[in-house]
């Protein structure tokens, strides 16, 4: 299938959207773009280029902007979703009279909704028929767009429960610079991807408030820690967190100039208010909704995780970064390796 797939939808022209988009779209592929603001796609219209979320990218002639769904999906074989984790049901549920017999999705969203703490998949169940869960996937990995733009070496994950579809997508989206591999585990991919966001912010903080680089490294190796513990809890395989969706993504989203998550950590460390720092962005920093979804799933499980609770304490009770890490330092001793 990965090379009978001809006619693609990608939904969403955010900065990710736009890359993965054009990726296909220069593989050979016809890609129609939805785009949300009218002011992006007249200028992709227009100049092939996308400057208000992946600038300095001339676009392909294959991608071609849209502004329905209808018109997004009409004759696509499969449908990739890249929108912000908070608007995905609700897109999802716009797609849904517009879907057909035959049609895979695909979802490269990162987050966990804030009303329900579902993960992405989740929400697709409760949305769409049974029909289309059988050949769901995601795609994670540590990518940073503009890098996989200009062509850079980038290796990422899709997860489906069905192997050989994931097989037939891992061929679709392959390049000689876009590694792909594949797994089954839909849990972990999407948790990785979305709680990586939350160890972002914190390393940033801890960056921003000179801290170095001792501190930083023990915020993203215990980040890893309490995502694994609550990956395990939510029957993930452990061995994901290990893997390009756990540490890889983890690591480039706690160090990467790019990550959108770690400058917002930056601005909080050196003393900006989160009010200040979100109305100055114009690309969703995912990790600030996924702190309160994950705060309030960890309790809901019953799983301990200590940096998630303290940036949530930062982000949303304005507590100072400076006591959240004495807290998080004078906590009681533990063993490092738990069973």
């Amino acid at each position: 299938m990965g090379n009978d797939i001809s006619n693609i939808s990608v939904i969403g022209a955010g900065s990710w959207g736009t890359a993965l988009a054009n990726l296909l779209a220069e593989k050979g592929r016809n890609v129609a773009l939805w785009v949300r603001e009218e002011e992006v796609y007249d200028e992709i219209v227009r100049e092939h280029v996308n400057s208000f979320f992946l600038p300095d990218v001339s676009l392909s002639s294959r991608l071609t902007p849209v502004r329905s769904f209808g018109e997004a999906v009409s004759g696509s074989q499969l449908i990739l979703i890249v929108v912000p984790s908070h608007v995905f049901r609700e897109v999802l549920e716009g797609l849904l009279p517009h879907l057909v017999k035959g049609m895979h999705i695909m979802a490269a969203t990162k987050g966990i909704e804030n009303e329900t703490g579902m993960i992405m998949s989740q929400v697709a169940e409760n949305v769409l028929p049974d029909s289309f869960m059988k050949t769901y996937a995601c795609l994670s990995g540590p990518s940073f767009a503009k890098e996989v733009s200009a062509g850079y070496p980038t290796a990422v994950t899709i997860a489906c429960n069905d192997v050989e579809h994931a097989e037939n997508l891992q061929r679709l989206f392959t390049t000689p610079f876009f590694r792909v591999y594949v797994s089954e585990d839909l849990i972990g991919i999407q948790l990785g991807g979305a709680l990586k966001n939350v160890i972002a912010i914190a390393a940033g903080a801890s960056d921003g408030l000179h801290f170095g680089h001792n501190a930083r490294a023990a915020l993203i190796t215990r980040g890893l820690a309490e995502i694994a513990r609550l990956g395990v809890a939510m029957g993930a395989n452990p061995h994901t967190f290990a893997g390009l969706a756990g540490m890889g993504d983890l690591v480039l989203t706690c160090t990467g100039d790019l990550s959108r998550n770690r400058t917002v950590g930056l601005k909080i460390g050196k003393g900006m208010k989160l009010q200040e720092i979100t109305s100055g962005m114009n690309m969703v920093a995912e990790g600030i909704k996924t702190t309160r979804s994950a705060y309030e799933l960890s309790k809901k499980v019953g799983v301990d995780m200590p940096i998630t609770t303290q940036v949530y304490e930062v982000l949303y009770n304005g507590k100072d970064p400076k006591d959240a890490v004495k807290d998080l330092m004078t906590r009681e001793p533990k063993v490092e390796l738990e069973h």
